[in-house]
């Protein structure tokens, strides 16, 4: 499980990504003490308004960053992202107008729309091969897990002896941690693209390989059922918990605390099944499972009953979320990669701007039985709609034929490029018109400027 800590660049990695989460756990609680100080009664509202802006900001920005990152250097990148954090979540305790909130979360929403991608993009340059990079994918879902359940209990410690201001400067000093773990190692260089087009094609293409290749249309359906069953228990637990058990703040902790324990404990078993089965059956299996926890939230459960629920969806989203990251390494060129982890982050963050309100809208307006019936059809349709977009088998070696083609683009001479040179072309990578004969042949096939649209017959 621990194997990729023999890796310095992962461990220097890895510590950075959980100090910076547990720093923005913090800056949860001390937002909320905020938006109370500054909107009183209101403070749910703005809270809600700082979410849905998070998810657009998300949504928006991703495919942006994905697009330029490879022609950025990666640390430098990414330190610069972390400063920046820093230096925004700095300002919040001088706020004194709602909108003020409103642009500093902007702004550092953006910041991780860009961060993220890029850094989850750098690990697999890193560990190579493919068992070390499972068992990094499941210590980062542990990590997300342990920040939600931690972070909260250490906030509320803190605030025995310090303002809720010391929460936002303890966030800073986790941003500028994290830079300076970043800084203490060499990352690989980003892969230069094949593409040479214009912004409009640069900002599209990860969009375009994410949508092109089955097995990522798979993971999209079912990103909706993550979506549909988080967003019942991030929404919803407290009026489950409160309003119909009247039960207290300690069994709502309790219940939230038992989905992280259900994710927590997938991601433990992951990498050892993972090592004798294929991702697809595994995540439509997870898909299964939180169609099935939803439904069973329609037979009334008492609190033990809602316990074992929440543990169900925790850890049916882990076992969907956790090996995402395979999936779109097996996908996806290297100088590809940020771009298509960016159109994952962006697709997703989509899912959950539309599935956090109807989740909400539901248990106000329907009732919480209904609620349940709702995001578990939306589930079961996400699943059913996985096993149809994700064919069964979904090889990694895919015969296919190329037609004849003249274009311009980087290229290296590969089985794509025989072609001879007449001493002007320069070093390679480079770039000049070349023309493609027709051929057929096998490799691991991605998605890319030369193999625009996926086999229909594989």
């Amino acid at each position: 499980m621990f194997g990729p800590f023999a890796n310095r660049t992962y461990r220097h990695l890895f510590a950075a990504q959980v100090i910076a989460l547990f720093g923005t756990g913090l800056t949860t609680v001390a937002l909320a003490l905020l938006a109370y100080d500054l909107a009183g009664g209101n403070a749910g509202l703005v809270l809600g308004t700082a979410l849905a802006l998070k998810m657009v900001t998300y949504v928006a920005i991703a495919p942006v960053a994905g697009a330029f990152a490879h022609r950025l250097p990666r640390r430098a990148l990414l330190v610069t992202l972390d400063l920046v954090r820093a230096g925004v979540v700095l300002c919040l305790p001088f706020v004194t107008q709602i909108w003020e909130i409103y642009a500093l979360i902007l702004i550092v929403n953006a910041c991780s729309a860009a961060f993220t991608p890029v850094f989850q993009a750098t690990i697999p340059d890193i560990l190579e091969d493919e068992p070390t990079y499972t068992r990094a994918l499941s210590l980062s879902r542990l990590a997300y897990d342990l920040e939600n359940l931690l972070s909260p209990m250490a906030a509320g410690l803190a605030l025995l002896v310090i303002s809720y201001n010391g929460l936002f400067a303890a966030n800073a000093l986790a941003f500028m941690v994290s830079a300076a773990l970043v800084i203490s190692v060499v990352l690989p260089p980003s892969h230069q693209p094949e593409r040479t087009g214009g912004i409009m094609e640069s900002l599209g293409f990860g969009l375009r390989v994410y949508l092109a290749t089955p097995r990522l249309r798979g993971l999209l359906a079912l990103a909706v059922a993550v979506s549909a069953a988080g967003s019942m228990t991030i929404v919803n637990t407290v009026v489950i918990v409160r309003d119909q058990m009247n039960g207290s703040d300690i069994a709502t902790a309790l219940a939230f605390a038992a989905a992280g324990a259900g994710s927590m404990a997938a991601a433990l078993t992951l990498p050892r099944l993972l090592d004798r089965l294929s991702d697809r059956p595994v995540m439509i299996t997870g898909g299964v499972v939180l169609s099935a926890g939803l439904l069973a939230g329609l037979l009334e459960p008492d609190f033990t009953g809602l316990l074992l629920i929440w543990f169900a969806l925790g850890a049916g989203s882990s076992m969907i979320q956790t090996p995402a990251g395979r999936l779109l390494r097996r996908s996806s060129n290297q100088g590809d990669r940020s771009a298509v982890f960016s159109a994952q982050f962006a697709l997703s963050h989509l899912c959950w701007l539309f599935l956090y309100p109807l989740a909400g809208w539901g248990s106000a307006y329907l009732g919480i039985e209904a609620t349940f019936a709702l995001l578990a059809a939306i589930s079961l349709g996400a699943t059913g709609s996985a096993l149809i977009l994700w064919p069964t088998g979904d090889p990694l070696v895919v015969p296919h034929t190329h037609e004849a083609r003249a274009h311009e683009h980087l290229h290296v001479h590969d089985e794509h490029h025989p072609h001879e040179h007449e001493g002007w072309e320069g070093p390679e990578p480079h770039s000049h018109p070349h023309r493609h004969g027709a051929i057929r042949h096998s490799h691991a096939f991605v998605v890319d400027l030369h193999h625009p649209v996926w086999p229909r017959h594989s």
